[in-house]
């Protein structure tokens, strides 16, 4: 048996919770009105096809199969009554449930939890007599299809509009299910829903909340679902319209703040359809649309339920909820991926997980992960498996293991399929074949989950990226066919050792506005080829940086060529000048010429900073649009753009002679050092503007001997003023512009961080081989022709 269906069995195995256990306190003080009702409650033993789940909001999801596995729960079984407690004077309408051998004393404190009306002013009547506390339903002898009354003191209600338009149409249902004919009854559900969310309050959050937990006191998602279940012609479908405008209302009649409030009502509605099938269509709507609601809002919407659900018990009590709310349902998706990656193994590879399965899967994981970070006694990475119950045991510990169970199994899984991934790569290396299979689209988000479990636990994040490493190959083909703008990628590039260049540069791109087609959407420019460091700054410096997001068009003054080729020497061009060392805005490496980083000295141009913005712009905008423009930076340069410590093996190309005098300082001898032979102290000469000044590398540098002791923070920095503190200004500027080329400015520093030097040189500068033609032809993108058209076999067969 497989982790995910043993726990499948251990959950569905488990007894039920009492409504009791989790019902909101609603006990009402009012004594304003005095007004009697007779409450009809109609009640009759389920059918094979009726609603088998309580009014209970909070237990698990446990299936009457399973509740009856075992040869003792057969020979306990009890049956399941549904009630329709009716208010006469108002017309209200409560749908509750109960089973045969539950007492009378135990429906009266339902009713008073969902009425208000206290436990001692009720009498049930039964045929003409009024049942007594002690007895059970069975005892009473109930009939199917029995009629009770209920005689009390009705409390005030807030809200008596809401409640009435709920009664309503909760009255409808009712007929319905009794096989009575109403005419537009579906109108009539939908129209009554519709008055309901439109008198919900939409600018006050604690009012909202208080009319939508008359749909949940009401038994509204109760009764709907009953209407679902009815044998009647035209009920299941008149059911489904009204249960899907209800979540469609959900998200479109109220605004964004109110959303949330409605997860509870969708929840329920989860919880009693998923007892008659997972693959029911409207259970599916109803799990896709509470996981909505999880993606948006996380952690925050999971707190709110419990405030709402679990007020009376505390606050300690909320996360326990969490976890048993939504762990059936991580279950379920869990088995249902499990079974489909094994499908993409072993049939066709085209069938693999659904998207909405991983969707939903992702949805309910966050809430999840939340909850068993929040619970008490609980340190990450978990230690699994968990301390024998007692003290230390934390609650729901059955869950946090399982969820560990959940975790070894899909990373199993994925192993083989990314296994099967690289057979077909080979497959097609090799001439045969085509990396075309949609089973594989959903790969990547499930590794991404399975990272984020990985984290909970020790030694499972250590599993995870063992398992990546070893499928490096098939991980990066997914990487370069499937991922998406949409998606956050920084897991993957927060780890590059399981990346190649190509799907590492894939990544990062989409940090980048995509380049638009549409010429009209392009910022057009018009440059003087004798002014052309001039006018560029002033289109790319000064223009909004939404502006420029969409692309260039680029044209020279007095020139008919057009097109990406003028673009790509407008590009060289302006990079060559802005690098050029007699604009003194950056230093060519004596070891390597082709390498800059900001010169220390550039504020001799007033405008320094500001071109040192236009230069972020442009070094971004070249990347964008996929142009070497012939430089690179200095490791210093592209550490400091990444944040990163700048060490001493890190300066050997920018300043060689620095750096000898550094490394032998570092290796002297220590008598020798100390004898003070050198005579340094913690300051550095520093040439500006033609003039030579001392500047202390430490408050009372000049005061502080170089020793054996501190020779090595001496270094530290000496190199940190000449290559961090020197040209702060300079960078801060140069990283601004750039950010303001990226889809979102705040991954600057990340942008640089995913990336190793030698990668950013290949974007930059290209390879400095000699031009290979196959790798040419492999890497070229056709814009209205395509491979096999005569002009461009003739191209290839000229250059090879």
């Amino acid at each position: 048996m497989s982790p995910v269906e043993s726990f499948d069995h251990a959950v569905h195995s488990r007894p039920k919770r009492k409504l009791d256990d989790y019902a909101p306190n609603l006990d009402g003080d009012d004594d304003d009105a005095e007004t009697s009702d007779l409450v009809s409650v109609r009640m009759r033993k389920d059918e094979p096809n009726a609603v088998h789940q309580s009014s209970d909001l909070s237990g698990p999801i446990v299936s009457d199969a399973a509740e009856t596995s075992s040869a003792e729960s057969r020979t306990t079984t009890r049956s399941r009554l549904q009630f329709f407690i009716r208010m006469l004077s108002e017309g209200n309408t409560i749908v509750i449930q109960a089973n045969s051998n539950d007492t009378v004393k135990s429906i009266h404190e339902r009713i008073q939890v969902m009425t208000g009306i206290p436990v001692m002013e009720q009498r049930l009547i039964y045929r003409g007599k009024q049942l007594q506390w002690e007895q059970s339903l069975a005892e009473c002898s109930i009939q199917n299809d029995a009629g009770l009354q209920l005689v009390g003191r009705m409390r005030s209600t807030e809200h008596p509009q809401a409640w009435q338009v709920i009664d309503d149409m909760v009255g409808v249902i009712c007929r319905l299910c009794k096989g009575e004919l109403v005419q537009s009854s579906l109108k009539l559900i939908k129209s009554r829903m519709t008055e309901f969310f439109a008198m919900t309050p939409k600018d006050d959050n604690d009012l909202a909340i208080g009319y939508l937990q008359i749909f949940m006191y009401s038994s509204a998602p109760a009764a709907l679902v009953m209407l679902y279940m009815s044998p009647m012609s035209g009920n299941k479908e008149c059911a489904d319209s009204s249960i899907r405008h209800f979540l469609n209302s959900c998200r479109n009649a109220l605004p964004k703040n109110l959303h949330t409030q409605c997860a509870p009502i969708v929840l329920e509605f989860c919880k009693l359809l998923r007892k008659f099938t997972p693959e029911d269509t409207l259970y599916l709507a109803c799990r896709s649309t509470l996981g909505s609601l999880l993606e948006n809002f996380g952690g925050s919407l999971w707190e709110k339920i419990g405030v709402l659900r679990v007020t009376k018990y505390g606050d300690d009590v909320k996360g326990l909820v969490v976890i048993q709310d939504i762990f059936p349902f991580v279950s379920e998706l869990a088995g249902r991926l499990s079974r489909d990656l094994t499908s993409s193994m072993e049939m066709v590879l085209s069938v693999g997980p659904l998207v909405s399965d991983v969707r939903d899967f992702t949805a309910f994981l966050v809430p999840l992960r939340k909850a068993i970070l929040g619970q008490v006694g609980i340190t990450c990475p978990i230690a699994v498996p968990l301390p024998k119950r007692g003290y230390n045991h934390p609650s729901h510990g059955d869950e946090i293991e399982y969820l560990h169970g959940i975790f070894r199994d899909l990373l199993m899984r994925m192993d083989k399929c990314l296994g099967k991934v690289e057979e077909r790569l080979n497959v097609r290396g090799s001439g045969d074949g085509e990396i075309n299979y949609s089973g594989w689209s959903q790969y990547l988000t499930i590794l991404k989950e399975l990272y984020a479990i990985s984290k909970l636990y020790q030694g499972t994040e250590e599993q995870f990226w063992k398992v990546l490493r070893r499928r490096k190959s098939p991980l990066c083909a997914l990487i370069l066919r499937y991922a998406k703008r949409s998606d956050d990628h920084r897991w993957l590039l927060e780890h590059k050792d399981v990346t190649n260049f190509e799907s590492r540069r894939h990544l990062i791109m989409m940090m980048l506005p995509e380049v638009k087609e549409d010429y009209e959407e392009l910022f057009e420019m018009l440059i003087d080829r004798s002014h052309l460091l001039a006018e560029s700054f002033e289109y790319i410096g000064r223009a909004d940086p939404e502006a420029l997001h969409g692309g260039l068009f680029m044209e020279f003054k007095n020139e008919e060529a057009t097109g990406p080729g003028v673009l790509r020497e407008w590009f060289f061009l302006v990079c060559q000048a802005l690098f050029n060392q007699q604009n003194a805005l950056f230093v060519a490496c004596p070891n390597d010429r082709r390498r800059f980083y900001p010169n220390p000295a550039s504020k001799v141009d007033p405008m320094h900073l500001d071109y040192f913005s236009f230069s972020g712009r442009i070094i971004a905008l070249a990347l964008m649009h996929k142009v070497q423009v012939g430089v690179v930076f200095d490791r210093v340069f592209f550490l400091q753009l990444a944040g990163k410590y700048i060490s001493l093996e890190d300066i050997r190309d920018a300043d060689p002679r620095l750096y000898d005098s550094c490394k032998q300082i570092l290796e002297m001898d220590a008598e020798f050092i100390d004898s003070d032979a050198l005579g340094l102290t913690f300051v550095r000469d520093v040439e500006e503007l033609g003039s030579r000044k001392i500047v202390e590398l430490c408050p009372g540098g000049k005061c502080m001997v170089v020793n054996s002791k501190n020779r090595e923070e001496y270094v530290n920095l000496l190199i940190r003023h000449q290559f961090v503190t020197s040209i702060s200004e300079q960078a801060t500027h140069f990283a601004k512009g750039f950010a303001d080329i990226l889809c979102n400015p705040r991954l600057q520093k990340f942008f640089f961080q995913s990336l190793e030097l030698e990668d950013l040189d290949w974007m930059l500068f290209g390879s400095e081989s000699a031009i290979c033609v196959d790798d040419w032809k492999a890497h070229t993108e056709y814009n209205g022709y395509k491979e096999t058209d005569p002009q461009i076999v003739w191209f290839w067969k000229v250059l090879l």
